[in-house]
Parts: C-alpha cells; structure tokens; sequence
C-alpha cells in the first residue's frame, strides 16, 4: 500500500501563477528570471504557510529550467523533472533550526566551490534563518556577499527582526502577505474538485477563518475534516473539529453581553464547554466578534472587505453593532483579549472566560475616564431612544409662605462640589508601582480594587474593599514583590502595610473624617500635618 502524501504536499504548487495571493512576489521574480537578473541572495519573509518555501522551490526550480516560458518553468526538462521527484542534487533545502551551529555552515561554505551538475544554478534554501547562531552568521556573512557566480542563496524566515543587519543588507528582501480567506476558500475548492469530494461555503469559511492567512494550515485542517467526515464536509462538523462556536452562536452571546444578561452568557459558555470547546479559542471568537461590531460601527461600508465577511453577515453585525456603544464594545473587546493571554497561568481557564462575561454584561465601574465615559454614552442612548431619567425622589416645592422674613435667617445655598484636584506626587508614585505590579500575570487580578490610603515616612498604606479580602490576602503572601515594586517607584526602600478599608469616620479633635478628606484633597496629604 503506498503512503498517504497530506494535501499541502500534494498539492503544492509547481508554478507561479499556482502560489495563491503572492502576487507582487510572483511577478518580480518572474521579471527578473525573463531579464537575467537573478540575485545572488534572496530574503523570504512572512508568517508560517503563506508560501515562503513553495515559492523557493519554484524559483530555483524556474532558474535551473532548459526551457522556461515567460519566467515558469517547463515541468517537462530534466532539470524540472528530477526536481519535481527531489532527485536534484543541484538544490540543497536546510534546516537551519537543526543546523544551526558554525561547523554546519562552515561544512557548507566548502562545498558551495563545486559547480552543479545539470542546471545553472547550484541553490541553497535554508529555512528558519534566523534560528542560526551568532557565530553561524559570521561565517556565512563572506559567502553571502561574494558567492560563486553558480551560486543562489534563498533565506526563509518567520522572524526577520532576529537577522543580524549585515545578513539583511545583501539580500533581496520579499515580504509574504497573509493570504486573504476568500482566497483560500477558492483554493480549497480547487482541491476538493481534484480529489473528488465536496464541502459547503459556511464549512470552508470556517477552515479559513480558523487558518488565519496561512494556506498551508487551511489544507492541514481541510485534510483533517476530510477524515472525519465520511459524506460532504458541513460546517457543524467541522467546527466539532476545530472546537469553534460559530457565527450563529456567537450573535447569540453578544447579544446576551448586551442585554446585560449574565444568565444567558453563563448557560451559553456552559453548552459550549459541554461540547467540548477550548475556553481560550472562545474568548478569541468573542474578541474577534466584538471587533467586526466595532468596525461596523466605524467603516460599515467597507465592511465586508475589511473584515472578510458576506453581505448577509455585513448586514447582521451592522445591525447588532447599533444596539452598543463604542466604548462598550471597545471595552468588551479588552476583557476578552485579556482573558485569553491570562487562561495561560491558570489550571481552570473557564473561571476566567465566566468572570469575563460578567465583566463585560455590565458597564465599567468605579470613576475613570473610560468608566464615566461609557456610562455617559449609555445614558444618552437612552435619551434618544425616547427614555425619561428622572429623579427617584422628586423634591417638594417650598412653600412661600413658610418663607423667612429675615433674609438672613434664611439658609445659604449650598456650595457646588470642586473638582477633585491633581494627584499628589505620593498617589502618582503608588499609581506607577501597581503599573509595575500588574505586569506579573499571577497578582494583576488582585490589584484592581486596591486604594492608596496614605503614606507615613517609608511605610505605603494600601486599602482594599471588604469582598476584596481574599485578594489583600494573595498579595500578603508576596511581600518581596510589593516592597520591590514601591521601592523602584518611590525611589527609596518603601514598606508596605495591607489593611482592608472599614469604611469608618475617623475623627481627630473633634474634625469629621469628611472635613478631614477634604482638607486632604485640597491641599493634598504632604501638605497637611495632624497634632494632637
């Protein structure tokens, strides 16, 4: 029985015309074979299965070819034969991941002095460049620059910022665009139509949503459905596959967020851990599905381009997105970018996927910019959707006849409320070590609700709420940290002292706590001194 050869390898382009959504690249490198200008090194940059490797191939198969045809290569030559069954001994792929060390490149750089044997070229394609060492660029930095004439270098790599300069400069640099997913789509039909089976829109949109610009990756996982589907590949099957939700199911979810339905959200994260999905890829759909609402309501006429959707799917996200406000979906679209870096350090990511929903049913607490922002926003949607806000209670007109007759018995119309002042350099300080702090994954959720309560020499008081105990305890529990963290901020060795805030008056001869506090935030805390 012959072994089974995957699709991405069966079906790998021979051509450049084959080598779908690289078209700037195609077309310079086939001027330039039908010119004679072939380079002497060659750069391909780009993520993981847009066609960097495929594309090397074809060139150095299209510069051996006896008999090319406007740049292509003739498939039917020797050279293009023995290529095409990798019995070519004039083209050399390496790992460079595995081959990574000065001998490796050094054993290479001896041997590039032999001439090919039936071709022009003798090529190099080495792939994962920039995996090589310090020492391994060094030696190939002189053969880089002054190859043989027989000579081609084709460079291959995900990352090129880890390429020293020197390397980067005496190359041709060609940079893989991601492939779009209607491109993807109408490659994968081709295949299908090859092999002689058949699949719906909705299942192939999903493979290439799933792929994200790779082809190489949307033919691994057509070929994974293929095999689990007996009959014609259906979007339900595949998305048991791929462990996605699903256009459909995510409509649904955003609308229980919108609704402020912590219910729904809940029963709907439930049916989908049940069917077996990964919490992290559903916090990534629901990022995903909040984005394209929020590009509706930026560019809803551009839409469908911009986040490669049908019309119908345009219509329904634009009409979905007129029941938000942008901030709200800005800020739904944050937790759930959050919640999924965040599932890495925990043992039970769903915790973090059923706090996040209910994060996101309700508006931002507490006193920031974007919280009063978005309450704001809220607000005025429900004034222009025709809702009176009202006082709860209304107060009683006076009575003009109870009115004094002495205009100075009358009370004084209370003073409106100054605006709190600028922080003082103490609370810009504690502001910049909980900065410091948050960038520790395993203590940021326990930072949110902790206050600066004052300061007293080297000791930072910090309050927390009374439900925030447990999270004043985790932090007790990492004094080194905290005290590192304050002590860079502060710029002196600071302590720091976690008390939970009882909510009390505190009175200091006979001066209210209210008094107190606002003398505090008029003149800020180092300015005032207490004495018995």
């Amino acid at each position: 029985m012959s072994s089974y050869q995957a699709l991405y390898r069966a079906w790998r382009p021979e051509k450049f015309e084959d080598v779908c959504g690289q078209e700037a690249v195609t077309k310079t490198l086939k001027r330039q074979i039908v010119m004679g200008h072939v380079a002497h090194a060659y750069l391909f940059c780009g993520s993981r299965g847009t066609g960097k490797t495929t594309t090397a191939k074809v060139l150095s198969r299209a510069i051996n070819c006896m008999d090319t045809q406007d740049g292509e290569p003739c498939g039917k030559c020797e050279a293009c034969i023995q290529l095409k069954n990798e019995s070519n001994m004039d083209i050399l792929e390496i790992d460079a991941a595995s081959n990574n060390g000065v001998d490796e490149v050094r054993a290479l750089r001896d041997r590039i002095a032999y001439p090919p044997t039936i071709g022009k070229y003798k090529v190099y394609i080495i792939d994962e460049v920039h995996m090589l060492s310090t020492s391994a660029f060094n030696a190939l930095l002189k053969t880089l620059e002054e190859p043989p004439a027989h000579a081609v270098f084709i460079l291959a790599t995900t990352e090129p910022q880890k390429l020293p300069a020197t390397v980067l400069s005496r190359c041709q640099r060609y940079d893989f665009r991601r492939i779009a997913q209607d491109v993807i789509v109408d490659r994968m039909k081709v295949v299908l139509n090859g092999i002689g089976r058949s699949a719906d829109d909705e299942a192939l949109s999903e493979i290439a949503r799933a792929a994200e610009g790779g082809m190489r990756d949307a033919l691994s996982l057509l070929d994974m459905c293929l095999s689990y589907c007996t009959d014609d590949v259906k979007a339900p099957l595949v998305r048991e596959v791929l462990g996605t939700t699903g256009r459909e199911f995510m409509f649904d979810f955003a609308g229980a967020i919108l609704a402020g339905n912590t219910a729904l959200s809940m029963h709907l994260i439930d049916r989908a851990m049940r069917d077996g999905r990964d919490p992290q890829v559903f916090s990534r759909e629901a990022a995903q599905h909040f984005r394209i609402l929020l590009m509706a309501l930026i560019v809803p006429n551009d839409l469908t381009s911009l986040a490669e959707i049908t019309p119908e799917d345009a219509q329904r996200f634009c009409e979905q997105a007129k029941k938000f406000e942008q901030t709200r979906l800005m800020r739904a679209m944050d937790l759930f970018i959050r919640a999924e870096g965040d599932m890495k350090w925990v043992s039970n990511p769903r915790s973090i996927l059923e706090m996040c929903a209910v994060r996101a049913c309700f508006p931002a607490e507490g006193n920031s910019v974007e919280a009063l922002t978005e309450r704001i926003e809220m607000l005025e949607g429900k004034l222009k959707n025709g809702v009176q806000i009202v006082s709860s209670k209304p107060e009683a007109a006076p009575d003009a006849s109870k009115a004094p007759s002495d205009p100075k018995a009358a009370p004084q119309k209370a003073p409106a409320a100054k605006p709190k002042g600028p922080k003082t350099q103490d609370e810009v300080m504690f502001d910049k070590a909980i900065e410091i702090l948050s960038q520790n994954p395993s203590i940021r959720g326990s930072l949110r609700t902790a206050k600066f309560a004052g300061r007293d020499a080297n000791v930072v008081f910090v309050s927390f709420d009374k439900n925030a105990r447990i999270h004043m305890q985790a932090l007790e529990r990492k004094p080194q940290l905290l005290e590192a963290a304050f002590t860079e901020s502060f710029g002196e060795k600071m302590t720091v002292n976690l008390k939970i805030d009882d909510g009390k008056e505190v009175s200091v001869k006979g001066v209210s706590g209210e008094a107190l506090a606002r003398t505090f935030e008029i003149f800020g805390r180092d300015m005032v001194e207490v004495t018995d």
